[in-house]
């Protein structure tokens, strides 16, 4: 998961209440500042759709959607154009690259559509490719990149108009396995970096797992369970989520509130301490090197104790 942003950058909120098309029913969440919410869901499931629905690129039929206090299902058409220029970006599966242009002009093209003069625009391109480093790339053309440079040009595009809110749709599902987990580590490195709000969808759970602070999975159109990684696959809401996460290792997702149990009366509390949002796997080293527990700490205060016979429960039922 994502933590805390260490650079203090604007944020944005996003609350959305939706009843658009026939895809998308009933769906209501609320997405928090330096968030990266991640929606998945099976082809069909409605998530795309919900997605665009945000920045009114499908109109919803009901509902309220805000972002950073603007009602945007009630925005102008001068206001909705404002919002898609300043506020939000988007990332699609797509590059939508312009071949006749450099790098560096295609990440200034939101620039240029803003009106920002040229010289400000490149410089603020050149910044921006520095930031994906592809700055030696800017004199090139798209074709003269591979599929995950011409996906970091598109990145680098988003990010250098500044929006308060990135909308990824399933940006990486057509890159190959390495590139695609080379660009997963790139958006994770940019949260970091810059404390962007993320909205991004996906329908591949271990992307999912990887970068979503929050996870929605969706299904014909509705949310099935919102909540953190560990959440779902720690308790999943139904058949349905369940069958999403049978094949991850639950002991790669799993901390130690969900194996820990209350420390016994006289039991010795001078044992290691680890946060209690340590996963089971990372746990394992120190249970091995040593014949005591460990105790779970929230702050200085202890909540709980994990033994070996907690983890090697935990690892045996990953099979069920």
């Amino acid at each position: 998961m994502i933590g805390t942003p260490d650079v203090d950058l604007p944020r944005s909120e996003l609350r959305a209440k939706t009843g658009c098309v026939a895809a998308v029913r009933d769906v209501s969440f609320d997405v928090r500042p330096g968030e990266v919410f991640v929606v998945m869901g099976l082809s069909g499931s409605g998530k795309s759709t919900l997605v665009r629905t945000l920045i009114r690129l499908i109109e919803p039929t009901a509902g309220r959607v805000e972002i950073d206090g603007h009602d945007v299902t009630a925005a102008s058409r001068e206001q909705l154009l404002r919002l898609r220029r300043h506020t939000s970006s988007m990332v699609f599966q797509h590059f939508g690259l312009l071949a006749h242009r450099t790098v560096l002009d295609n990440v200034a093209f939101g620039l240029e559509v803003q009106g920002v003069a040229k010289s400000e625009r490149h410089a603020r391109a050149a910044e921006v490719l520095k930031l994906v480093g592809l700055e030696d790339a800017a004199s090139q053309f798209p074709d003269e990149l591979s599929g995950g440079m011409q996906q970091r040009v598109g990145l680098a595009r988003a990010f250098a108009v500044d929006p308060k809110v990135m909308l990824y749709d399933e940006p990486f599902s057509a890159l190959d396995p390495l590139i695609r987990r080379d660009m997963q580590d790139e958006v994770i490195r940019l949260q970091h970096e810059t404390g962007k709000t993320m909205v991004f969808i996906t329908h591949d759970l271990p992307e999912a797992l990887r970068l979503g602070d929050r996870i929605a999975i969706m299904r014909d159109g509705r949310i099935v369970q919102l909540g953190e990684p560990e959440d779902l696959v720690g308790s999943p809401a139904d058949d349905y989520v369940a069958n999403f996460i049978r094949d991850i290792p639950r002991s790669h997702v799993l901390t130690l509130r969900w194996i820990m149990r209350p420390p016994v009366d006289g039991e010795r509390l001078d044992a290691p301490r680890v946060p209690v949002t340590t996963t089971v796997r990372d746990v394992v080293p120190r249970l091995a090197n040593s014949e005591q527990p460990v105790l779970a700490t929230e702050g200085d205060r202890v909540v709980g104790v994990v033994d070996r016979e907690a983890v090697l429960r935990a690892i045996a039922g990953e099979g069920d």
